[in-house]
């Protein structure tokens, strides 16, 4: 089954060009990017995937000359489909296996624009890191995530709730019945995350069990590809390494900790490829003193949070059944989960088009605990953001930053319905990507 996603309408907003950049879908694997575009392929009268990995033979089409009509022509007679400009979609997948292929699109967007081309891989910005410059201005990237929360609850037939969810405010919250069937669906969603795989387990069969399995399965596949990673950084080291970055959910990520007998630079080198894979994405202290947040960072303090929190959960060890039973928070957030599904939502909230970074604050001063989970823009205002199960007396690192930064109003998110403190906007944590609106 095909589980709709927020990039179709993007990718159909594409098609719709009659002469535009070739597209190139990067994320983690098995995030649902090929499938999205076998989807989009629907639009079309005629389809030609090319997959790489599987057809060696057809990486000869792409040595020496890389003129994309001597390529289209070639490609139409070796596979018998009709490469016709707004007719037919060319998909080449798993591209990163044919640098040559991926220095072509360039030449897709100068020489033959009028055709749709698009282009796919795991492990693609491997690929990318050795071409310098694959084609700045001409080449059009699509940033994929696992599914959200809202395409979760499409995904499981329940767009009633989806749409009364999008409609409750600060000013209209939604029914306690509702908010309650919300949170036990958010409880679901932090046990099966949104890998799609997982997800259509989930609704074809309601097996919180079955999930389990099939997000085992795909762990075992992601390690696999660590052997791929890069040769100089042991496949052990970087297991390793994947591994810490779950135990030290939640802290500041400690290099020192990641793996033993090891140098740092090893370590470092194996977060670094970790993060290209899109598997580990990194929170970065900002001292938010102004905007961009980026502009006052300091790398070498940061949090990292694993690409799903169905993988994360699983790799931790959490009891799904006290997960979904329990309505206390800090039971339901043990190894930081919550928070990571918060920093996840805030990345799939953001635009497609390029791709996001979280950062969190904490106070630069000595016996100090004072700690913002994530600073974001929002508009032309720093926006903090705090994930928390107490009322006002627990919020004093959110009342500090308001106080120290000059702000107007935080965020926290909680169990609660829709409420509000004195400067504090309270949220229910299935509502993140409302934030975004």
């Amino acid at each position: 089954m095909y589980l709709s996603r927020k990039i179709d309408a993007e990718l159909n907003l594409w098609r719709q060009e009659k002469e535009g950049k070739p597209l190139l879908i990067r994320g983690a694997r098995q995030v649902g990017k090929s499938t999205a575009v076998k989807e989009l392929a629907k639009q079309f009268d005629h389809y030609l995937e090319i997959n790489f990995e599987e057809q060696r033979q057809v990486h000869q089409l792409f040595e020496g000359d890389l003129d994309p009509d001597i390529i289209c022509e070639n490609l139409s007679i070796l596979y018998n489909v009709p490469i016709i400009p707004g007719k037919t979609l060319l998909f080449l997948d798993e591209i990163q296996a044919c640098i040559p292929a991926i220095s072509s699109l360039r030449f897709f967007y100068e020489k033959y624009p009028q055709l749709h081309v698009v282009a796919a891989g795991s492990l693609l910005e491997f690929a990318l890191a050795e071409i310098p410059s694959f084609g700045v201005g001409r080449i059009r990237s699509m940033f994929v995530y696992p599914l959200s929360f809202n395409e979760y609850l499409s995904g499981i037939g329940e767009e009633l709730l989806l749409n009364a969810k999008k409609k409750a405010t600060q000013e209209k919250p939604l029914a306690d019945p509702l908010h309650q069937k919300l949170l036990q669906h958010l409880k679901r969603f932090l046990i099966t995350g949104g890998m799609p795989e997982v997800v259509a387990s989930y609704a074809k069969d309601k097996d919180i069990r079955r999930c389990g399995q099939v997000l085992d399965d795909l762990i075992t596949s992601l390690k696999a590809d660590f052997v791929k990673y890069k040769q100089q950084v042991p496949f052990l080291r970087i297991s390793e390494v994947f591994d810490s970055v779950v135990q030290q959910s939640g802290n500041k990520f400690t290099y020192a900790k990641a793996a033993t007998e090891t140098n740092h630079k090893q370590v470092v080198e194996a977060v670094e490829l970790l993060t290209m894979a899109g598997l580990v994405i990194p929170v970065t202290h900002t001292s938010a003193n102004g905007l961009p947040l980026g502009a006052e960072i300091n790398a070498k303090k940061r949090k990292m949070l694993l690409l799903d929190t169905g993988i994360f959960q699983r790799l931790l060890g959490l009891d799904a059944s006290t997960i979904l039973i329990e309505n206390d928070f800090d039971v339901i957030n043990k190894g930081a989960i919550a928070e990571q599904f918060v920093g996840l939502e805030l990345l799939k909230s953001a635009s497609c088009y390029r791709p996001e970074s979280l950062y969190f604050w904490h106070r630069e001063a000595k016996s100090s605990n004072a700690e913002i989970d994530y600073v974001i823009q929002q508009h032309q205002n720093i926006l903090p953001i705090e994930v928390k199960s107490g009322k006002k007396g627990s919020m004093q690192s959110l009342f500090l930053f308001l106080s120290e930064k000059n702000l107007a109003y935080g965020v926290r998110f909680s169990l609660e319905n829709y409420s509000s403190y004195e400067g504090v906007k309270v949220m229910p944590i299935y509502a993140v990507s409302e934030l975004a609106q």
